[in-house]
């Protein structure tokens, strides 16, 4: 579940977005204070939005607002007060964890990509990387999918050149890390970091 909020460009509004692809056709039911998008084919519902949301939620943010069990226990509050029933799946898990790169091999079609098996404490995933020091035996930040990186950008289930790729490995710019190098290449951490740890970019503390 990702959420925004911005009520000097956007108004008094909470953005939610339940799925990360795109809806194809859309279809909105208005119930109360919530408008809900779904996609007309289906009838799932994709996204909803909460309009006079500080009412129901004190909001300070601009931008991705962090989701937290005591977000969503407000936002299922202002649920009940509207007769809206949309269940909400919330995985809490830390998006961003340390991994450790346990094999590297070419990509077999992009000389510029390599395909990494990276194991992250519960699972291994397979990440493309086109970092050009990545290699196998380091330990890396991994933001899993589902993260939203300090840029805004989602990380999603993607294919890159033919190959599927489970998430990415950041560099310390793409983390917003103060005093990043500008020199391409993913943010190699210590060998005595703990694998599947959370790790906390500046937008996280």
């Amino acid at each position: 579940m990702l959420v925004s909020y911005n009520k000097k460009y956007v108004g008094d509004v909470l953005l939610v977005q339940l799925a990360t692809e795109k809806i194809v056709n859309t279809e909105v039911e208005k119930i109360g204070d919530f408008a809900i998008l779904k996609e007309k084919a289906t009838g799932e519902t994709k996204a909803f939005n909460l309009f006079n949301a500080s009412k129901y939620i004190d909001l300070d943010a601009e931008g991705n607002v962090e989701v937290t069990p005591e977000l969503v226990q407000k936002i299922e509050k202002a649920m009940d007060e509207n007769g809206v029933n949309i269940s909400l799946d919330v995985d809490f898990s830390p998006k961003f964890v340390v991994g450790y790169v346990e094999e590297k091999e070419k990509h077999p079609n992009a000389d510029k990509l390599s395909i990494c098996k990276v194991n992250v404490g519960d699972e291994v995933l397979q990440i493309v990387c086109g970092a050009p020091n990545v290699e196998a035996g380091q330990k890396v930040v991994v933001a899993k999918v589902g993260a939203v990186m300090p840029s805004g950008l989602v990380i999603k289930h993607s294919e890159l050149r033919g190959v599927a790729s489970q998430g990415m490995l950041c560099s310390a710019r793409e983390l917003a890390i103060p005093n990043a190098p500008s020199a391409k290449g993913i943010l190699v951490l210590d060998n005595d970091t703990e694998v599947g740890a959370p790790f906390e970019t500046p937008s996280t503390l």
